[in-house]
């Protein structure tokens, strides 16, 4: 994604799961306000540590032991000897300063935090260095540092950036287009990107004096954002006609070495030629990208060739410029996605390969619509609910998709990331996202998870009239990171078996023979405007896409011949029963109720629809009973020791959230329009249920209620079995110091 406000986007390309299921009504929940309380923590600055306090979870400062490293498919603390996983969020607002930014540094590590992408432009509409927003990046770091946050450097990306007719470094732009692509051929550009980061890295800090360059606290750099010749926004309409022209004749260039000539080029083609060939002037056009993916003639096959020795060449040549600079921190080329995931997506991760780790972006959308919905959430705008839980698709009631932006395969032994993704606002079904994420991120063995977007540390509903719908600080979502973190963080969801081991031979993909293993992205709706109205739907995968919820998925880059090989899918998924187990039996996703089970030693939950388990849903140590269609009930353990015998653990509890005064009503074909957009603060519908633990000395467990900032409140409970507050979202379980349970 890009941007929080319409000045750029903070994008997505994802893998999305859906389907249209019992849907309540907006109206109906709005107009029952006894079911429903306000979730108003207390003011950020507020310096009392939270009962569930995860600050213990990062080092004393963020690069102590010295800069992140990636081997053998993981990052590592410096020279610690241990491995490291990050869950993060996008951000800072650019009004945080001082003590307010601090104390926001504060709160996310409380919650769980230890990466904070900073995404956002180091240049103003001129292209120029902007010194105040360098200085408020290393005023990030600085704070964040000190709460062993890590940041990690999102710096350009085309949407931020509409050049002006008098940049003579990019010629033909009139200040109304985004110079999409062009970063990647024109040496004048890149040579002023370069200046802007040498610029962000080399300043000196006021208040230590050293650049960002030196700082070990600085996690990586992420070259650019969401930009590839592969994606569609790669045309000749996008591109002013100096640019198309240098870049057709580095075409010819490049084919004259391989041919010896153009007329040799065009005699091995066979094929006539094109409006914009012009050999005489050492031009060659490409024809677009639909055709070269679907029609992969030998002229579609080179010119996918060029276009990625291109686009490889600049992120190796800009990899090792930053090394040279003196930059020791992780480096990536980008994340986005192409207009075929079979045929031109494995080129693009071939492409990264140059850098440290893989990245990428995926949204969960609610497929909202209306005249700005691109990036806003007004009244009268349409949406679908759409629950994860269920598999439910897109914008296709009734059908189902098992793509989902957690679903992720590791590329050539390096490490992977997601740094932007959300489940979309006012989709109800969105507090089904932090213990998604943090589940299958853990069995798919993923290495970093940053979600998108902190606008605000408040917890504000509507910071502007209308409402962005990524907003990170809500209940649903930041308020479900304590245990989610913990899960992710601490692996106490085991990765599972390699389920899918596949080999590509790099040539073959030159020659656009496609994977086997690739799945639809799932945009947020700002990027998925740049998809064009015919745009076609990926072919079907070869590789099952439920092998990615039964374990992990891996790609090797060869010289060798492909080869595949795959696990069955019969001991694990399903389909008639509608459930998939993970290889380590520890996660079962009822998609066909739509219930997640999470039995784990150290970690035991539910979440989803729980209406239709009368008797409750018995894990190994605790058995959870609601009569909610949405709950989400998770107990941690806080000491690293087993369930069946933590003296510390958390019990976390969620419901739905929603606006106060939100309203909507049902339409015809199942989608909801907004008829209230509502206001501050938030709502969560009241929670019904209990938690009864197995474990021997359960009659001595208390569970001290927690308030929303996470401080003691009321008295404490027997946990043995515990009815569940209407209005608690987490508790402490401990047991007396006497209490030795039995092995």
């Amino acid at each position: 994604m890009s941007g929080i406000f319409p000045s750029g986007r903070w994008a997505a390309l994802g893998i999305a799961v859906l389907f249209t299921a019992t849907l309540f009504s907006a109206t109906l929940r709005a107009d029952s306000p006894e079911r429903w309380f306000a979730f108003a923590p207390g003011p950020v600055a507020d310096s009392r540590a939270p009962g569930f306090d995860l600050r213990w979870l990062n080092e004393s400062v963020a690069g102590e032991h010295g800069f992140v490293t990636a081997r053998d498919g993981q990052f590592w603390l410096g020279d610690s000897g241990q491995p490291v996983r990050f869950w993060g969020v996008n951000g800072l607002p650019e009004s945080l300063h001082g003590d307010a930014l601090r104390a926001a540094a504060r709160m996310l590590a409380a919650y769980g935090v230890n990466l904070v992408r900073i995404h956002k432009p180091i240049f103003n509409e001129r292209g120029e260095l902007d010194h105040e927003r360098v200085r408020h990046t290393q005023e990030i770091v600085r704070a964040m540092k000190a709460e062993g946050i890590y940041t990690h450097l999102s710096v350009y990306f085309p949407l931020w950036f509409k050049p002006t007719a008098e940049l003579e470094w990019l010629a033909g732009y009139d200040g109304n287009q985004h110079p999409f692509a062009a970063l990647l051929f024109n040496p004048d550009f890149q040579q002023r990107y370069r200046e802007w980061v040498a610029g962000l890295l080399t300043t000196p800090d006021p208040i230590t004096g050293q650049g960002l360059i030196d700082e070990p606290a600085v996690f990586g750099m992420e070259i650019q954002n969401e930009d590839s010749f592969f994606f569609w926004t790669f045309n000749e309409r996008n591109l002013p006609e100096p640019q198309m022209q240098l870049l057709e004749s580095k075409f010819a260039d490049w084919l004259k070495r391989r041919y010896g000539s153009l007329e040799n080029c065009f005699e091995r083609w066979g094929s006539a030629q094109l409006p914009r060939d012009a050999i005489a002037q050492n031009r060659v056009a490409m024809r677009p990208l639909w055709n070269i993916a679907h029609e992969r003639t030998r002229r579609d096959q080179d010119t996918a060739a060029f276009l990625w020795e291109t686009q490889t060449g600049f992120y190796r040549d800009t990899y090792q410029w930053l090394r040279q600079l003196g930059f020791k921190g992780m480096i990536h080329g980008s994340n986005w996605t192409t207009a075929d995931s079979a045929v031109l997506t494995p080129l693009e991760k071939l492409s990264y390969t140059t850098g440290d780790f893989l990245d990428r972006h995926g949204y969960f959308s609610c497929a909202l619509q209306g005249e700005f919905a691109a990036w806003s959430l007004r009244a009268d705008y349409t949406y679908r609910d759409r629950s994860s839980l269920r598999l439910e698709a897109g914008d296709a009631p009734g059908s189902k998709t098992f793509n989902h932006p957690a679903t992720d395969t590791q590329y050539d032994d390096k490490p992977s990331i997601i740094s932007e993704t959300t489940y979309e606002r006012p989709n109800r079904f969105r507090s089904e996202a932090p213990l998604f994420f943090a589940s299958y991120s853990a069995l798919q063995d993923t290495d970093a998870v940053i979600h998108f977007a902190l606008d605000g540390v408040q917890w504000q509903v509507k910071p502007n009239f209308w409402m962005q719908p990524w907003t990170l600080a809500s209940p649903a979502m930041l308020g479900q990171f304590p245990a989610a973190a913990l899960i992710y963080r601490q692996g106490l969801i085991a990765p599972g078996e390699v389920v899918a081991d596949i080999r590509l031979n790099r040539d073959q993909l030159l020659q656009l023979s496609g994977t086997p293993l690739h799945a639809e992205a799932d945009f947020d709706g700002l990027r998925a405007a740049d998809l064009p109205a015919d745009a076609p739907v990926d072919r079907q995968s070869m590789v099952h896409p439920a092998l990615h919820y039964i374990g992990r998925t891996q790609v090797q880059f060869s010289e060798q011949p492909p080869e595949l090989t795959l696990t069955s899918l019969q001991p694990y998924f399903d389909p008639v029963q509608q459930t998939i187990t993970s290889s380590t039996g520890e996660l079962i996703l009822d998609y066909g109720r739509g219930i997640l089970r999470i039995d784990a030693p150290k970690v035991q939950a539910v979440s989803g629809d729980l209406r239709a388990a009368t008797d409750g849903i018995a894990l190994k140590d605790v058995t959870i009973r609601s009569p909610l269609d949405l709950i989400h009930v998770v107990v941690v353990s806080l000491d690293g020791q087993p369930i069946s015998q933590s003296q510390r653990m958390l019990l976390q509890v969620m419901s739905e959230e929603q606006n106060s005064g939100y309203s909507s009503e049902r339409m015809p074909d199942g989608r909801c329009r907004i008829t209230n957009l509502g206001t501050d603060p938030w709502q969560v519908r009241e929670l019904v249920g209990a938690v009864s633990f197995h474990r021997a000395d359960a009659g001595q467990l208390i569970a001290q209620p927690l308030d929303h900032n996470g401080q003691p409140s009321g008295d404490p409970l027997p946990a043995a079995s515990l009815q569940l507050l209407p209005q608690t979202l987490y508790y402490l379980i401990q047991a007396p110091p006497t209490s030795r349970p039995s092995p």
